[in-house]
């Protein structure tokens, strides 16, 4: 995983993303994580060289999942959206978490907090229970720090990295 630069950050915003780092790295099995906010947007990823590839080929034609963050961020807030309904539907109360095991990998989706998400893909022969843990330790860690204006930061931050890196 390459770090991303966190140079000009809040204290909260370079936590968040040492959290993210830790969570990566102490966790065999994952592939990639992303923290997207309540509107679908990407706030921070474990990949942040792969956000710029895809933005160069956002309006390609599709062949299939990339799978850098930015995608991963577009399932999350999709299975997010689709779990939240379901459970207003049957009036089961809030979702928690949500896992979807596939034959090649899983993905894992939980709420942090005012409907932002932390979604992790998961390699085929990860742990989902040791996955599961660590991400509601992150959550827990990381759930009263994400105000809006953390949020708007860290949103700016990776609006400023694609930036900077079209130039």
């Amino acid at each position: 995983m390459t770090a991303p630069s966190t140079f000009g950050l809040s204290s909260e915003a370079r936590n968040l993303h040492w959290l993210l780092t830790n969570l990566v790295e102490e966790v065999p099995g994952i592939q990639s994580v992303a923290v997207v906010s309540s509107d679908g947007l990407l706030l921070l990823s474990s990949d942040p060289g792969r956000n710029e590839e895809a933005r160069q080929v956002r309006d390609a034609p599709r062949t299939g999942p990339r799978g850098s963050a930015a995608d991963l961020a577009t399932v999350v807030s999709g299975v997010g959206s689709l779990t939240i309904g379901a459970a207003r539907l049957m009036d089961f109360g809030t979702v928690k978490h949500t896992m979807v095991a596939m034959d090649e990998g899983s993905l894992f989706v939980m709420s942090i907090s005012d409907g932002s998400l932390l979604g992790v893909h998961g390699s085929a022969d990860c742990d989902m229970s040791v996955v599961a843990y660590h991400m509601a330790l992150f959550v827990g860690r990381a759930g009263h720090v994400l105000t809006p204006e953390l949020r708007s930061e860290l949103r700016k931050s990776l609006e400023s990295e694609s930036t900077g890196s079209a130039r």
